[in-house]
C-alpha cells in the first residue's frame, strides 16, 4: 500500500501531534504527515531525570518556549516558524530492531530526493556538536565541515487492533527539517535549556544550517521555500510504499 497523507489541520500543531498516526497505520495502512509545530522545545523522556526539570519548564513556558516531552528518543530540538516536521507511520512483521535502519533510510531518502530537486545535496551522517545528533541526520557540506539540516527519531509501538484480532508492530519515524528558520535562536534556546537544567551539554551554531542557504530557489521567502518543501514532500510520499 502507498502512504496515505493525513491532514495536520489548520495552523501550527502540538509537538506530539503525529503520534496519532500510529493507530491509523495499524488499522488503515501506511500514513504520513507533513506539518509544522508551535514554537517551543521538545525533549525525550530521559530529560525528566533532572531535579530542575519542572521549574525549568515553567520558566521557559513563561518566556514563550513551552517544553513538550516526546515518546521517541534522541535529544532536545526546537520547534517554530520555518521548521518542517515530516512523519511516517507503518506496520511491519517481525522485530522492530530488524526494521529500524530501513525506517531511517526511507525517511532520509524521501527528504534528500526532494531537496535534490532544488539543487540541495545532502547525506545521512552524524554532525558532532549539533543538537539531537545521530547517524541519520541529514547534512550538507560547508567550508567548515558538515552542517545539519535535518534530524530524525523513531518510536515503536505494539498496537492492539480495534477488533481484538491481534496486534501489529508499528513504527513512527519522524524528521525535523530546518527549512528557513532562525538557527541562532534555535541553538541559543537549546543551550539555555541545557544550562538551566544543570546539564553540561552545549551545541555549536556552526554545526547547523538552513535549507534556504543551499540550492536554487525561485523565491527566498519563508512561505515560498517552506511551502514548496512541504508540498513536494507530500506529493512524493504519496507515490511510495514502505520498504
Amino acid at each position: 500500500m502507498f502512504f496515505k497523507l493525513v491532514s495536520p489541520g489548520g495552523g501550527p500543531a502540538d509537538a506530539r501531534h503525529d503520534e496519532r498516526l500510529i493507530a491509523l497505520a495499524a488499522e488503515e495502512g501506511p500514513t504520513a504527515m507533513v506539518w509544522q509545530a508551535q514554537q517551543g522545545l521538545v525533549v525525550p523522556r530521559n530529560y525528566q531525570r533532572y531535579a530542575t526539570f519542572g521549574p525549568t519548564n515553567e520558566a521557559f513556558a513563561r518566556g514563550g518556549w513551552p517544553v513538550t516531552v516526546r515518546q521517541s528518543g534522541g535529544g532536545i530540538v526546537p520547534q517554530g516558524p520555518g521548521i518542517i516536521n515530516f512523519s511516517l507511520a507503518y506496520a511491519v512483521d517481525g522485530k522492530p530492531l530488524d526494521h529500524s535502519d530501513q525506517a531511517y533510510q526511507l525517511i532520509c531518502d524521501l527528504i534528500s530526493d526532494t531537496l535534490a530537486q532544488a539543487g540541495v545535496a545532502c547525506r545521512p551522517q552524524a554532525v558532532e556538536g549539533s543538537f539531537c545528533d545521530g547517524r541519520y541526520n541529514l547534512a550538507v557540506d560547508s567550508d567548515s565541515g558538515p552542517r545539519k539540516i535535518a534530524g530524525t527519531a523513531q518510536l515503536w509501538r505494539r498496537h492492539t487492533l480495534a477488533d481484538g484480532s491481534g496486534f501489529r508492530q508499528v513504527v513512527l519515524v519522524h524528521a525535523l527539517i530546518i527549512a528557513q528558520a532562525d538557527i541562532q535562536t534555535m541553538n541559543d534556546m537549546a543551550n539555555r535549556y541545557e544550562a538551566a537544567l544543570g546539564s553540561d551539554k552545549r551545541y555549536q551554531l556552526g554545526r547547523l544550517a538552513q535549507v534556504a542557504d543551499y540550492g536554487n530557489w525561485p523565491t527566498r521567502t519563508e512561505a515560498g521555500i517552506t511551502g514548496w518543501l512541504m508540498e513536494t514532500l507530500a506529493v512524493k510520499t504519496a507515490t511510495i510504499r514502505p520498504q
